[in-house]
């Protein structure tokens, strides 16, 4: 099974979430780029990849010149102060993080019912692969 997300669809969550506009577009196959506007600096870029799954953690690598990896290490610190949830981010030397969604409380029950296969970007969208796991009772 296939979950489609439009870019616009995730761009107005992520502004209706934290006020901030970040424009997504599509960077290749496991690819999605994000650009943000920064006081003095103009638009700064990442490149978001999607390395692989493994269970329900998603393991993204990224990239976008000097000053990315420090730029995103503060920001999740300071995402982590002000929400519990945002343990779920983890950041690795390497340019390499892990999103362990199945830590979050509110998608662990949903981890419970299907395994994720795949994230995956066309020219409009995000794409999650999943299978629904078989319950017997």
């Amino acid at each position: 099974m296939q979950l489609k997300l439009t870019y616009n669809e995730v761009e107005h969550l992520i502004a209706e979430k934290s006020g901030k506009e970040l424009p997504l577009c599509f960077g290749g196959p496991h690819t999605v780029r994000i650009s943000h506007k920064v006081p003095l600096m103009g638009s700064v870029g990442i490149d978001i990849n999607v390395e692989g799954v493994q269970g329900s953690d998603v393991i993204l690598s990224f990239g976008g010149g000097a000053g990315i990896e420090y730029m995103l290490r503060a920001a999740i610190t300071q995402a982590q102060k002000q929400n519990p949830n945002a343990n779920m981010v983890e950041l690795f030397d390497g340019n390499k993080l892990k999103l362990s969604l199945g830590s979050n409380p509110n998608l662990s029950s949903m981890f419970d019912n299907i395994t994720l296969q795949d994230i995956h970007f066309d020219e409009q969208s995000i794409m999650i692969d999943f299978v629904p796991r078989a319950t017997f009772s």
